[in-house]
């Protein structure tokens, strides 16, 4: 069997883009990978065509070989442009193969270690008000156990849209008085967790750790950037809350000191950032030598859910998934003919071979990208702030 094309697919899904990857080969199976960095889909394309050069003629079931040729071919190893795009192919091979042999990509990752996949909902509130409560019961009489927060600024009219002002410390006293609220009505068998998507300062995230530490969040999400591990260590020391790190790692190397250092409690390592199923199991494998749950991270496509599906199946140390049930409801059925269905707050076994996800081609030009920047915010001095 030999790769005989390797298309790309920016394509427009909801209210931003996804990157589809499609491997095709000359015994007319073909398989179908994502990329995960949001926003630069036109940055994953340019990559793609460059790898695409030398993977026609190679064969599709030597995928360790052929992440070690992407990933170290140029010389110039790694970044996040690569690992994202290398992560695409690789998820796609691994499709090939599942069909070749008429299996389920979780049986070549090692076999079924659960039946079901359980997941984590995120809600469409920010902690602000007292709304974030009543939605927080109608998760939970969805039949919802995980529900995570996300925090936001005061005022019933803050959407958070380009421009917003957003400041640290503001926000997080809102979020710290809002979650006991939640805490409260859905009571302590509920695992809450929050995501403040490295917004926060060493001092800002200890405090805001401090002033919830009675309410046992399940964890803190990416509390500060993740660049510094050193920086993480110093706020290791200023709270026992579990931390919950790594979505934007791009390969096994970024994770390697947060996992030998004893920093993160949960890995949030993104199939479609970190280099696809093959990496995505090394740095299972470290986490699970040191006691360290996969919490895999997944707002993108239907793809990439279906890929951390078969991982988090065959992985035996796999907490929950990451599923933006909101976002899903807007994959358009006409490119995507077959997805992954949600069964309550969780995924059963898949069964058909490969990844089990439809991608039609034709349909792609009905869904043409479009430019989407992630929000700029500022803070009221007028200066530069994360989103």
């Amino acid at each position: 069997m030999k790769i005989t094309a390797v298309k790309g697919f920016p394509v427009k899904v909801g209210h931003r883009n996804v990157f589809v990857v499609k491997v095709e080969t000359d015994a007319g199976i073909s398989g179908l990978g994502e990329g995960g960095i949001s926003g630069r889909e036109l940055a994953m394309q340019g990559m793609l065509e460059h790898l695409g050069r030398f993977l026609v003629g190679m064969d599709p079931r030597r995928i360790e070989h052929i992440w070690q040729t992407c990933y170290r071919g140029a010389y110039f190893e790694g970044g996040k442009i690569l690992g994202a795009t290398l992560s695409a192919i690789d998820i796609a091979l691994w499709d090939i193969l599942g069909q070749s042999l008429g299996v389920p990509v979780y049986q070549l990752l090692g076999g079924a270690c659960r039946e079901r996949v359980p997941c984590f909902a995120s809600s469409a509130v920010p902690l602000t008000g007292p709304e974030t409560v009543v939605h927080a019961e109608e998760l939970v009489a969805q039949g919802w156990r995980y529900i995570r927060f996300a925090p936001g600024m005061p005022g019933p009219d803050w959407a958070g849209g380009d421009g917003a002002v957003f400041e640290p410390l503001e926000s997080l006293t809102l979020a710290a008085t809002w979650l006991r609220a939640v805490r409260q009505a859905v009571g302590p068998a509920i695992e809450l967790s929050i995501d403040f998507h490295h917004r926060l300062s060493v001092a800002e995230a200890a405090l805001f750790c401090q002033k919830v530490e009675d309410l046992h969040l399940m964890f803190v999400e990416e509390p500060i950037r993740a660049e510094s591990v050193d920086a993480y260590k110093q706020l290791r020391t200023m709270t026992p809350i579990p931390f919950a790190i790594g979505e934007e790692f791009s390969s096994k190397w970024a994770f390697a000191p947060f996992v030998d250092q004893g920093v993160l409690n949960y890995a949030r390592l993104d199939v479609s950032n970190v280099g696809g199923l093959t990496e995505a199991r090394k740095v299972a494998g470290w986490c699970e030598a040191h006691y360290i749950d996969v919490m895999p991270h997944n707002p993108l496509g239907p793809v990439t859910t279906a890929a951390s599906i078969h991982f988090g199946i065959a992985t035996p140390n796999f907490a929950q998934l990451e599923y933006q049930h909101r976002i899903a409801e807007r994959y358009p059925k006409d490119l995507f003919p077959a997805m992954p269905d949600l069964a309550g707050d969780a995924f059963d076994l898949p069964t058909a071979p490969g990844l089990g996800v439809g991608f039609d081609e034709d349909a792609a030009r009905d869904h043409a990208f479009e430019f989407w920047e992630a929000p700029h915010w500022q803070r009221r001095d007028g200066s530069y702030t994360n989103w």
